[in-house]
């Protein structure tokens, strides 16, 4: 770039601007994400992330106080912010890192539920336990995140009156889990448990 391009009035007003938005969105993606991984216990990869993070801060930052009478570096600083942590949680979502609890509490028949879960290569434990309607039936299986939906899907087709919660766990000792290919999607399970299920 020469200094005459960077001297015009497309650069000040337009491009600049933009790419104060896009370093801004990357930084604060990255921050978003560095905040997940240390929740998560991903303890190695936080401090590649967070150099990065504050490597691109920096430089949209030095460029916005150079730029002090150009509002248009402001909103795309703050418009950066705003996208950047909306990339994170979708990217967060995407990977699904860690593990969940799932505790699903029901009065009726819990059999069939039990024997779809342990189908899958799910580890459970069962206890008793008493409601505000009587006794009830208490499982407890923990799975890796990407997995979730797909005990969900479970639940909905094998005991939908089953009441469950579900909450993240930071550390897992041992346990047993759906072996890699067992489930690989909700179509998979579906075709488990409805034989005639066609893809739409």
């Amino acid at each position: 770039m020469n200094a005459e391009f960077l001297d015009s009035e497309l650069f000040k007003w337009v491009i600049l601007p933009f790419l104060i938005f896009i370093a801004r969105t990357a930084d604060v993606t990255l921050g978003t994400l560095r905040n997940i991984f240390i929740s998560k216990g991903f303890r190695n990869i936080v401090p590649i992330v967070g150099f990065f993070e504050v490597l691109i801060w920096l430089i949209s930052i030095r460029q916005v106080m150079q730029h002090l009478d150009n509002p248009l570096c402001y909103l795309g600083f703050a418009g950066g912010f705003a996208m950047g942590t909306y990339v994170g949680l979708r990217i967060e979502n995407r990977l699904a890192l860690g593990l969940q609890v799932l505790r699903i509490i029901t009065a009726g028949d819990w059999q069939p539920l039990v024997n779809a879960l342990q189908k899958h290569d799910m580890g459970i434990t069962i206890i008793d336990g008493q409601g505000s309607k009587g006794p009830v039936k208490i499982i407890f299986t923990i799975v890796k995140r990407k997995d979730t939906a797909l005990v969900r899907g479970i639940i909905k087709n094998v005991n939908p009156q089953a009441f469950y919660s579900i909450e993240d766990i930071r550390i897992a000792n041992m346990g047993v889990f759906p072996k890699k290919g067992t489930i690989n999607s909700k179509m998979d399970y579906l075709r488990s448990v409805l034989p005639d299920a066609k893809e739409k």
